[in-house]
């Protein structure tokens, strides 16, 4: 992405520095036909300019400070103001872009971080729904098994009738567990009971 957007910067680049040139000229030539524009606009920066120019050079090769500084000629500081607004515009123009993309790329962050948020928080709420869902289940599954228990030891002490010698005996058995003994015997029974209800 960075490979890509650096020719994109460049191109951009050019075409505000393009742009900028018929700006100046404009000004240039609004600053020689307009007294406010010369004399408010583009001369006082002209001469700050300068001034502040002449005092870093001054400061850079140690020549001491200068005690009375030229201030430059009208067509001088028209040029000179005519030009430090061009690249003052092309400055503004330059960081409102960089402003808008710095802008564009926090929305667009802050829209991944509240999807990613969203998701964490769907797979927290999911994750609790399936452990609840566990826990019932686990609930269920004792007590079926107590239920069971409970049916066991009714089943398996079941009395039966037997006839001995004419006389009716009531003695206890065991059932078999399997084919049809106490699993189909505790099924019967909750089929009863279910239909008593």
């Amino acid at each position: 992405m960075v490979v890509g957007a650096f020719p994109v910067a460049k191109l951009g680049g050019l075409v505000l520095k393009q742009i900028s040139k018929p700006i100046a000229n404009i000004l240039k030539e609004r600053a020689k036909n307009s007294h406010f524009f010369r004399t408010y606009v583009c001369m006082p920066p002209a001469q700050f300019y300068n001034w502040c120019e002449v005092k870093a050079k001054m400061w850079v090769m140690n020549l001491g400070r200068p005690v009375n500084i030229p201030s430059l000629n009208e067509t001088m500081a028209i040029e000179l103001g005519a030009n430090l607004l061009g690249e003052g515009i092309i400055f503004s123009i330059a960081a409102a872009i960089l402003f808008l993309e710095y802008s564009r790329q926090v929305r667009k962050e802050t829209a991944k971080e509240s999807a990613r948020k969203e998701e964490m928080d769907t797979l927290n709420y999911t994750i609790r729904e399936l452990y609840f869902q566990a826990e019932r289940q686990d609930a269920q599954i004792r007590e079926l098994m107590r239920t069971l228990c409970e049916l066991e030891s009714h089943v398996t002490k079941k009395p039966k009738k037997c006839i001995v010698d004419g006389d009716v005996h009531m003695h206890e058995e065991e059932p078999p567990v399997f084919e049809g003994g106490l699993l189909m015997e505790a099924i019967e029974y909750l089929h009863k009971e279910h239909r008593k209800r």
